[in-house]
């Protein structure tokens, strides 16, 4: 029979937040001190309270997804975290849609740097820039236009029709609620994988406006700190293998 303090032990671990599931073990092991103090900190935007559960696995994936990322481990347990926490199919697909157009800051860094180059090469764009951009002109009237997508539309239009095609619906509230759309969009452009000052600005000021507060804001930040653990999660297994099979190489040549 469990003793009281057992089960309250029990259920202590089962309500702790985990986000690295037995990737620290080890490190839990080794060094229980270092690694109670770096879990407080990365585990901090799970009990504080700020944002929703739901919101906290959902803005985990997207930093784990994303295109400047790739963390597949880390992408499947905040696929089930944000399930277990009531996320559905449709939330999870929109972030991984969010995850790959992030790929288009590739075209806001190197359109501006092109059209600079080639005037200075005294180059022609030869696009055809007479073409219909209804979703474009859409998206200058409802305010959802930035200026940093000038430079690729004035060089290919109907392509960047395409992109804002695909990405407009997630700013307006088609398929998540618009402020999560930019708190996951603030963590994108935060997040220690890409650092893109321009857009952290831009989506920190939509999500004001929406009604998100400095501490809600201030929590995606700090999901953003918290992949840094990763580095113990990845790092700590292979140095226990490591230091194994450095053990049974000295057990040999003894």
């Amino acid at each position: 029979m469990a003793t009281k303090s057992g089960a309250a032990k029990a259920s202590k671990e089962i309500s702790q937040p985990n986000p690295w599931g037995s990737a620290l073990d080890k490190f839990k092991e080794w060094d229980p001190k270092g690694a109670e103090t770096l879990l407080q900190v990365g585990t901090n935007p799970w009990t504080g309270g700020v944002l929703p559960r739901k919101e906290v696995e959902l803005i985990s994936l997207a930093l784990h997804c994303a295109c400047t990322n790739l963390d597949e481990a880390g992408t499947r347990r905040h696929i089930r975290g944000a399930l277990d926490a009531g996320a559905t199919r449709e939330e999870i697909l929109t972030v991984f849609k969010m995850a790959s157009l992030l790929g288009l800051h590739s075209c806001s860094l190197g359109a501006p740097i092109l059209l600079e180059e080639a005037k200075a090469a005294g180059v022609d764009p030869r696009s055809n820039n007479k073409v219909p951009t209804p979703v474009c002109d859409k998206a200058r009237e409802i305010g959802q236009w930035n200026a940093a997508w000038d430079p690729f539309f004035n060089l290919d239009p109907l392509w960047t029709e395409q992109v804002i095609t695909a990405g407009l619906p997630v700013y307006t509230g088609a398929l998540i609620p618009p402020k999560l759309a930019e708190l996951l969009s603030v963590a994108f452009d935060a997040s220690y994988t890409h650092m893109y000052a321009p857009g952290t600005r831009r989506h920190i000021k939509a999500a004001l406006k929406l009604g998100a507060t400095m501490e809600e804001i201030m929590e995606v930040l700090k999901l953003c700190v918290a992949m840094g653990v990763q580095a113990c999660a990845k790092g700590v297994p292979i140095l226990a293998e490591e230091l194994e099979r450095n053990s049974g190489r000295q057990k040999a040549g003894a």
